[in-house]
């Protein structure tokens, strides 16, 4: 969830102009980062490298991290006491993220990144931010020249863009419906808005939820702040989510409302003016299936109302939109991959339905570990089928 001063249209690829930089002086950047970056990766088990990254109380070991472009894998090792999540942003954008680490606990993220300046989050979202440089490499030059030509998506991308603002209209029209709700001090009907709301928000995650700042006001969970329910930072979803089901309350939530609609507006316009392309969505799909899979299937995202079944079924919504709308470009030189990839959805689909056992309002807390587990595979093999197609169609 997400933050740095940069366009919001801003893409993870936007330091791809310093490939235009030639000379002695790149030459010895690009030396000294790999030395750095020699001193501070190992090998797993799998003979993969490594980059080890602690994540304390209130910083990251390392602050200050320079690497070659390149595909990368990070082991995030949680110090601290509370679980935490490591994301690289590239100005509001998130490029890659890893959520809900325990405390103890070590997890891989892999990101492949371009030549730029990224920052990085370091456990709670009030920590300084580290700050990662990627320098110009072989790797970053060869992508740049294998970039397909992606003018036959401009169609699906405007239809995609299409599906959006739907979504954030309907989310809009929820929002205003939960404020009616809360203002009139009805719960139940708070309740119900609310997850009309929520639905709708959820299906434009894939992109949504790359937007940091945003993200950080609209859908902050408490476990990630200082003061937790009591932080000041604690607005958006699950803090009205908190005072309608913990406190069965509607009270003090009216400015909790304002905001989250003000919020929801200003999603609206940047979701209306981001610049898409098929390779930059197709990887925040797959990324945004992995991340789910090690993060939110496991333990839940709802701490409160437990309707994560509800918002896992309005997330494959949106996954769904966009492989539905490639279909007639991947189908003729991909048909595996692309039957693969439908079918391995269809599959999550089906796992969805048997678990909400006719009730998508079916509260987590009955799935058991084992039924999550068998999730998030199901969710991690979607993932990975996209993965796949995305090469046989040339956009990784």
């Amino acid at each position: 969830m997400s933050k740095r001063q940069s366009s919001p249209s801003s893409q993870p690829s936007s330091g791809m102009m310093k490939l235009a930089v030639a000379g002695s002086a790149v030459l010895a950047v690009a030396a000294g980062g790999l030395f750095y970056y020699a001193t501070i990766t190992k090998k797993s088990a799998g003979n993969e490298k490594l980059i080890a990254i602690e994540v304390g109380a209130k910083a990251c070991d390392p602050m200050n991290l320079t690497l070659p472009s390149a595909h990368h894998s990070f082991e995030i090792h949680n110090r601290s006491d509370r679980p935490v999540e490591w994301e690289i942003l590239d100005g509001v954008m998130v490029v890659e993220e890893r959520e809900n680490i325990i405390p103890g606990m070590k997890a891989v993220l892999r990101a492949q990144l371009q030549p730029g300046d990224y920052e990085i989050t370091c456990g709670l979202l009030s920590n300084p931010r580290g700050k990662l440089t990627v320098t110009p490499s072989e790797h970053s030059a060869q992508t740049a020249v294998a970039k397909p030509d992606t003018r036959a998506f401009i169609g699906m991308l405007s239809e995609y863009k299409v599906f959006l603002v739907m979504q954030s209209n309907a989310a809009l029209k929820g929002a205003e419906a939960l404020q009616a709700a809360i203002n009139a001090g009805d719960v139940q009907a708070a309740r119900a808005a609310f997850l009309q709301t929520r639905e709708a928000y959820e299906r434009t995650d894939v992109l949504s939820s790359r937007f940091a700042d945003l993200a950080s006001k609209i859908d902050p969970v408490a476990s990630y702040l200082e003061k937790r329910e009591e932080d000041p930072a604690f607005t958006g979803f699950h803090r009205i989510e908190y005072g309608l089901w913990d406190k069965n309350s509607t009270e003090g939530l009216g400015v909790f409302a304002n905001q989250l609609t003000a919020d929801l507006t200003t999603l609206k316009e940047r979701l209306k003016t981001t610049k898409l392309t098929p390779d930059m969505l197709l990887r925040n799909v797959a990324g945004y299936l992995n991340q789910q899979a090690e993060g939110a299937v496991m333990a839940g995202d709802n701490a409160y109302s437990h309707l994560d079944l509800a918002d896992l079924t309005a997330k494959l919504d949106g996954v769904e939109k966009v492989l539905i709308l490639l279909r007639p470009l991947s189908e003729k030189p991909a048909a595996t991959d692309t039957q693969n990839a439908l079918a391995a959805l269809q599959n999550l689909r089906q796992e969805l339905a048997t678990l909400s056992a006719g009730n998508p309002e079916r509260s987590y807390t009955e799935i058991d570990e084992a039924a999550r587990r068998v999730l998030a595979e199901k969710v991690k093999t979607l993932s990975q089928k996209i993965t796949a197609l995305m090469s046989a169609i040339g956009l990784e």
